[in-house]
């Protein structure tokens, strides 16, 4: 980060230059965290930064500033890590430098999501500085330096930690970027869940000029792919779109011109929606890989039964929805109030940590637009800055009424 003084002001231009210059690339805190502390804690933050640690994951520095006391408890919730910037020479300016160029803020993160966290900051110090600490309630800021990365040692801990020590939410909001194309256009009120599989045909190694004394596993990829993303899952419900099984590898354990591998490894997603449970969904799948196994195959004849063995990732996302007119309708009228724009309620993209926010609170999602996230060049507005800072302070003021 460059050494300059934190902004004096609630500015949410400044506050994102800021949090840009920081090379926080997940999982490294790169000095945002401290940004963060060394500007909540002067104004009367209580500010933790508990470390959360797993074998065979990095540890992740995480933050947790509140101020205020009362039953009305609203958090906002980010994460400052960053996903690495890619071929450096490609940017127009460096991705750590926070440049600002005709109007726009360039620098990795500036849309996902460090714009986010320096508006609701902003708009939280604003309120904060007009209303002081004794406002009927109590505000805070969830920060996680683990959203792109394993997400293990980040929000999910960070939540559990907060729970043990007494803080009840009441309700979230998550500053990830929403909006396909203009601020105003979408508040996400749930999501899809996730589940993360892989099939294994085992077979047997030989060598390509006597395949009579091998079995090639590949010859049953073709029924095991038919069968797991035919028929589609659902054809989508009220509020979420249809199910999807996407195949996202297929490999096999050799790489050689002239052997026949020993085994070929399906890895799959499927994100779905409330139709489902993790368990219904994956009794679906697995009914799908049997009937595989009874699909003919390119396999010889009297051969014993393709060998297939279904294994899934540990960490499942289930699917949500929001219902709660404080949170719900408060945000989306406090959007038409700054912009005259009505947003729609969504519920697709991909994953966030909402998924882990929902088991405590009422939680949505609303951003930046997500044009840029992720890309050369990941920019912002800086008028979309102002106007999302407004567009919080303004629900702090109606919430807190």
């Amino acid at each position: 980060m460059t050494d300059h003084a934190p902004p004096t002001s609630a500015d949410p231009v400044a506050l994102a230059r800021a949090l840009i210059e920081c090379p926080s690339v997940t999982p490294e805190e790169g000095g945002a965290l401290a940004f963060l502390e060394g500007l909540l804690a002067p104004k009367g933050f209580d500010v933790d930064r508990p470390v959360f640690s797993q074998k065979g994951t990095p540890d992740v520095e995480n933050l947790f500033a509140a101020i205020g006391k009362g039953e009305r408890h609203l958090v906002f919730a980010g994460h400052t890590d960053v996903v690495p910037p890619g071929t450096l020479t490609s940017w127009r300016h460096p991705p750590f430098s926070g440049a600002i160029e005709n109007g726009v803020l360039y620098g990795r993160g500036a849309v996902d999501m460090k714009g986010g966290i320096a508006a609701f900051l902003a708009a939280v110090l604003d309120f904060v500085a007009e209303r002081g600490a004794d406002f009927g309630g109590r505000i805070s800021l969830l920060i996680t330096g683990d959203e792109e990365g394993p997400s293990i040692n980040g929000t999910a801990k960070l939540l559990k930690w907060a729970d043990e020590r007494g803080e009840r939410f009441s309700a979230a909001i998550v500053g990830e970027p929403t909006n396909p194309s203009a601020l105003g256009d979408q508040i996400k009120i749930g999501r899809r869940g996730s589940l993360s599989g892989e099939v294994s045909i085992r077979g047997h190694q030989g060598h390509v000029a006597y395949p009579h004394l091998a079995d090639n596993p590949v010859r049953a990829l073709g029924p095991l792919l038919a069968a797991l993303m035919d028929p589609p899952l659902d054809a989508g419900t009220e509020n979420f779109q249809p199910s999807n099984l996407e195949v996202t590898s297929v490999e096999t354990d050799t790489k050689v011109f002239n052997v026949i591998p020993a085994r070929a490894d399906v890895r799959f997603n499927v994100r779905f929606n409330d139709l489902w449970t993790p368990e219904t969904l994956k009794a679906e799948i697995a009914a799908r890989v049997e009937r595989a196994r009874a699909m003919p195959s390119l396999r010889r004849e009297g051969l014993a039964p393709v060998d297939l063995r279904l294994t899934y990732q540990p960490v499942v996302s289930d699917v949500f929805i929001t219902h709660s007119p404080d949170l719900v309708e408060g945000l989306a009228n406090a959007v038409e109030a700054v912009t005259g724009r009505r947003p729609e309620l969504g519920t697709g993209g991909g994953t966030s940590d909402a998924r882990f926010i929902k088991d405590y609170c009422p939680v949505v999602e609303f951003g930046l637009v997500g044009d840029t996230m992720h890309q050369i060049d990941e920019r912002v507005p800086l008028a979309d800055l102002v106007t999302l800072g407004r567009i919080y302070r303004r629900f702090l003021d109606d919430y807190f009424s």
